[in-house]
């Protein structure tokens, strides 16, 4: 058996631990292979790994099963892999996401301890010259301070999903006031908004809540519905950052310059843009979205490289404001 074909083995052995197990379909669609090479691999694990087990499962397929202890001998993690997730959890905690960091760190420490000693020597020596690596790229710039007790509240109040009472001052407020709402999710950028609804609101429109803005907050043991038809994903483009404004809602068109089209390019300013390049070698920008403050805080940076051709308000903020004198595009 070639080298290659001994990792595939192992990677379908680890498919196939899973508590349903694998399906032929399964297999073709992972290893981009017909159905033919599909039942060699599966008879090639099951003389591999006589603990296999077949079963038809309840829409009438047959699947392969391998319990968990037949391969656990075979698996280790690589130096590469320990490394990524102890990057992973830096990269949590700058997401002011300290519930998920501290999970994933214990995570970590679990299977450090399942390791056997020689090769845990090994690893952690080759993963701590990776991290030394991995400590050349770094993300600068200003972020929001964090507070792990009003992160912890909002990780658990959305994981329920639990009803979450937050003191929160808005910047029409003079004071402080209590509120419960129904945690929806949280947007990440510049800001961190807590997307929710206010259970003493009855218009059925969905709130942000700046999270550094938020005093204290502790979830509840009253738990709701997470409505069917609202996805995040889908309800975050609606914006350009994390602010949203359905008023500002509409298409938006940016046209760059030809000495900046090529730069542009290499921008995505948003998941559903189209582009168009025009004969003069500029470049046209389109989509929907809303947030025009922070569309300008980034169109700034393009100095006279950028012109707003729509929507009207957004070219009314950003043209007085546009430079001529900056040394390099964004």
């Amino acid at each position: 058996m070639s080298f290659t074909k001994a990792v595939d083995l192992l990677r379908l052995a680890m498919m196939c631990s899973g508590r349903r197990g694998v399906s032929l379909s399964e297999v073709e669609a992972e290893f981009a292979c017909v159905r033919r090479t599909a039942q060699r691999m599966m008879a090639a694990l099951e003389e591999a790994f006589p603990a296999a087990e077949r079963h038809i499962g309840e829409d009438g397929r047959h699947y392969w099963r391998l319990p968990a202890r037949a391969i656990a001998p075979l698996l280790s993690p690589t130096a590469d892999e320990l490394a990524a997730m102890s990057a992973a959890v830096g990269e949590l905690d700058r997401a002011g996401m300290a519930a998920e960091a501290g999970r994933l760190r214990a995570l970590g420490q679990k299977v450090r301890a399942l390791l056997p000693p020689d090769k845990g020597s090994r690893l952690a020596v080759d993963e701590e010259a990776l991290l030394e690596a991995m400590g050349y790229a770094a993300r600068p710039g200003p972020r929001p301070t964090l507070d792990a007790e009003v992160d912890a509240a909002i990780s658990h109040a959305l994981k329920g999903p639990f009803h979450l009472r937050i003191t929160y001052q808005s910047r029409a407020e003079s004071a402080p006031s209590v509120r419960t709402i129904a945690p929806y999710g949280l947007l990440l950028g510049a800001r961190r908004y807590l997307v929710g609804m206010d259970l003493a609101r009855d218009d059925g429109r969905l709130r942000h809540y700046r999270v550094e803005d938020i005093g204290e907050a502790a979830p509840l043991d009253t738990s709701f519905d997470y409505p069917e038809d609202f996805h995040l994903a889908d309800y975050a483009e609606r914006a350009f950052g994390s602010f949203h404004n359905d008023a500002e809602y509409g298409e938006t068109v940016w046209k760059f310059a030809p000495h900046a089209a090529d730069r542009a390019r290499r921008f995505l300013f948003h998941p559903r843009q189209t582009s168009e390049a025009l004969p003069d070698g500029s470049l046209i920008v389109r989509f929907a979205a809303s947030g025009h403050l922070e569309m300008a805080w980034h169109l700034y940076s393009w100095g006279d490289a950028v012109e707003v051709l729509a929507p009207p308000a957004l070219a009314e903020m950003v043209h007085p404001f546009r430079r001529t004198d900056f040394k390099a595009l964004p």
